[in-house]
């Protein structure tokens, strides 16, 4: 593993806990992700990874997760001290889920055929399913091992190689992951993990001439970039997993416990004030504090830009109207801690209610009838996941079939499977992680076709 880059930069990662530095981290630049992507495109037209059968990747790939479960607190830790992400929270379950995610797609390299085609003619036909070859991922900030698998596993599964850029801000997991993919016996070149910013190293991932397929989780400006570079530059395939603002809807009949994941909670009136009152004491039980602590729900922000924009859109909350239940600003001595947050009062053309916050602020709205409570969930620019809180059977089956949302979650909240397609309509992006649909991104459909003559049959 290549450490110190042609760039010869180098740029601080910060523990958000503290505002400290851990580390410097070589900073890729143009030139180094022409390197990275040099080594890829030989990996992919002269290595052995492409070659292999799907079941010798497929071994490859179960020796890399079992690699990875080894390794399970040195990575809950890094990811704990670099993202600011709940250390237990990480152990049992982020890190324990890349090393299945992982196996769920060495599972399935072995099983990808074609067709064999019915031709109208004499003429015989079948399709193959083959690696597209080398692919970009650029990855956010916000789980940085969950979202590298998520793109890493399915691509080494279809036989590609890749060149992976983590977010600026969470550099260390992913150099860890590169480092136990050698120890797992993927050959050089397969995993090209750099880091760098966006728009030097990033933007170089998007418009390179000889990367194949970009795969980009972010913000949605950001995506439109990514999409606009690989247009620009060799029409290369594009999947882009983009912002939201995703709507929980909760209806009368609603009982029992609610974990609220969601930043705009819709309630219906007959409800509504007995939820804010338990929303409120739920929010003041809330801890929040050292990630490391097993006692804490929500750790710090992800470093100071994050933070400040969080609180500015606190400030904008207020400033147009909204009310202010609980919270609304920093707490502890040092580090980027946000108190939980909640506005009620909201209204639908807020910036609160429209702009993904990606932060502790959660908005509050009431609805009437099941019409309106659609009409309001559709109402944003954004389509990527949407909940339902109901006992009623039809309620659940109407309102899932009329949100344009990727996911519908019923009677719960951040459901995810490894078998189960994650992605967004409208201005969420397009293309799915997860489920074997995340494995197709990562293949092209062939057809061969030869002429036949004097078969007993067509």
């Amino acid at each position: 593993m290549q450490k110190y880059y042609l760039s010869g930069k180098t740029f601080e990662t910060v523990d958000p806990r503290s505002g400290e530095v851990i580390a410097s981290v070589a900073e890729g630049d143009k030139e180094d992700v022409d390197l990275a992507v040099k080594a890829a495109r030989h990996a992919f037209d002269n290595g052995p990874w492409p070659r292999l059968s799907g079941f010798a990747r497929g071994r490859i790939m179960m020796k890399y997760a079992d690699l990875i479960e080894e390794h399970n607190e040195e990575l809950a830790a890094l990811d704990t001290v670099d993202a600011g992400k709940l250390f237990s929270l990480g152990k049992t379950m982020d890190i324990p889920n890349v090393a299945n995610v992982l196996r769920y797609y060495a599972g399935a390299a072995d099983k990808i055929h074609g067709q064999v085609l019915k031709m109208s003619s004499e003429l015989q036909g079948y399709t193959l399913q083959e690696p597209v070859g080398v692919v970009g991922h650029i990855i956010p900030w916000n789980f940085p091992s969950t979202l590298f698998f998520a793109k890493v596993a399915p691509a080494l599964a279809a036989g590609c190689t890749m060149v992976v850029k983590p977010a600026e801000q969470t550099p260390l997991s992913a150099l860890y992951y590169a480092y136990l993919a050698k120890q797992a016996g993927i050959p050089d070149g397969v995993i090209n993990v750099i880091n760098g910013y966006g728009p030097t190293a990033g933007a170089a991932i998007s418009s390179h001439m000889d990367i194949d397929k970009v795969s980009f989780t972010g913000s949605t400006e950001v995506g439109r970039k990514v999409m606009q570079a690989a247009a620009m530059s060799n029409l290369k395939r594009v999947s882009l997993e983009l912002g939201g603002k995703s709507p929980l809807l909760i209806f009368d009949d609603a009982d029992g416990e609610i974990c609220v994941a969601s930043s705009r909670v819709y309630v219906q009136e007959g409800i509504y004030d007995e939820f804010v009152k338990k929303l409120a004491e739920k929010a003041k039980q809330w801890v929040v504090g050292d990630p490391f602590d097993p006692n804490t729900r929500q750790g710090p922000q992800v470093d100071k830009q994050q933070f400040d924009k969080i609180l500015s859109y606190i400030e904008h909350g207020k400033r147009e109207g909204a009310t202010l239940l609980i919270g609304g600003k920093p707490t502890g001595e040092k580090g980027y801690y946000i108190q939980p947050t909640i506005f009620t009062d909201v209204k639908e053309d807020m910036l609160i209610a429209k702009d993904e916050i990606f932060g502790p602020v959660m908005s509050l709205m009431k609805f009437k009838t099941m019409d309106e409570a659609i009409k309001s969930a559709n109402n944003t620019r954004y389509g990527l996941a949407a909940g339902i809180i109901t006992k009623n059977l039809d309620v659940a089956n109407t309102v899932s079939r009329s949100i344009r949302a990727g996911i519908i979650w019923i009677n719960c909240y951040f459901g995810f499977d490894n078998d189960c397609p994650y992605g967004g309509y409208k201005m969420s992006g397009f293309g799915k992680d997860l489920g074997l649909d995340a494995l197709h991104k990562y293949l092209q459909v062939k057809s061969v076709v030869t002429p036949i003559y004097n078969s007993p049959w067509l």
